[in-house]
């Protein structure tokens, strides 16, 4: 029959170690950094890169625009296989009309099933070069979810990992002391000289 007894390391007692105290100390830390610094660390860390991609966002925004162009070449007739879990996708040629320096014809990437004569949107950088959109407010939550996410799980991972370090050397600490202490008292049991 086993009892046992909570609070044991607090409480002053003859049979308490120092290596018990440490072993609490050590249990409560763990505890308030799991539950308050690995999702403080993840809040910090996902506020940052929210701001972050905002920044960039408005970034792009300012520096792209959006045209809408007219399909005019022609569609494959085979789709492109799949790549990366990414949507079908081809290149073709389309025209869009600029009020300041007229009709431009370029190769661009539109999705699959747009025909001839259909009108598509796309982005252009500063150079005129065709650009993905800027990142969607969408985007950007899912990117700061996922920063969250990831800084709270290391967070978590890297406390599990000092504890475990720091329960091992506490396990050596005790089987030294453990020895220590047995080789006084073995003899006083065994009568052997020691």
């Amino acid at each position: 029959m086993r009892t046992r007894v909570r609070g044991w390391r607090w409480r002053r007692n003859p049979l308490r170690r120092r290596s018990d105290v440490i072993a609490a100390w050590t249990a409560l830390a763990v505890a308030v950094l799991l539950f308050v610094g690995a999702p403080l660390a993840g809040v910090l860390a996902a506020w940052w890169a929210h701001d972050e991609a905002q920044g960039v966002a408005a970034a792009q925004r300012a520096e792209r625009h959006r045209v809408q162009a007219e399909v005019v070449g022609r569609a494959p007739d085979q789709l492109p296989t799949l790549q990366g879990g990414r949507q079908h996708s081809y290149r073709v040629d389309v025209r869009w009309k600029d009020p300041a320096t007229g009709t431009h014809i370029t190769n661009a990437r539109v999705p699959a099933g747009t025909r001839h004569g259909d009108t598509v949107p796309l982005w252009f950088d500063s150079r005129g070069k065709v650009v993905p959109p800027p990142p969607s407010s969408t985007a950007i939550w899912q990117h700061t979810l996922t920063i969250g996410v990831t800084a709270t799980g290391g967070a978590v991972a890297v406390v599990l990992l000092a504890n475990a370090a720091v329960n091992r050397v506490a396990t050596n600490h005790r089987l030294l002391e453990w020895e220590r202490e047995w080789a006084r008292t073995e003899p006083e049991w065994t009568r052997r000289r020691a």
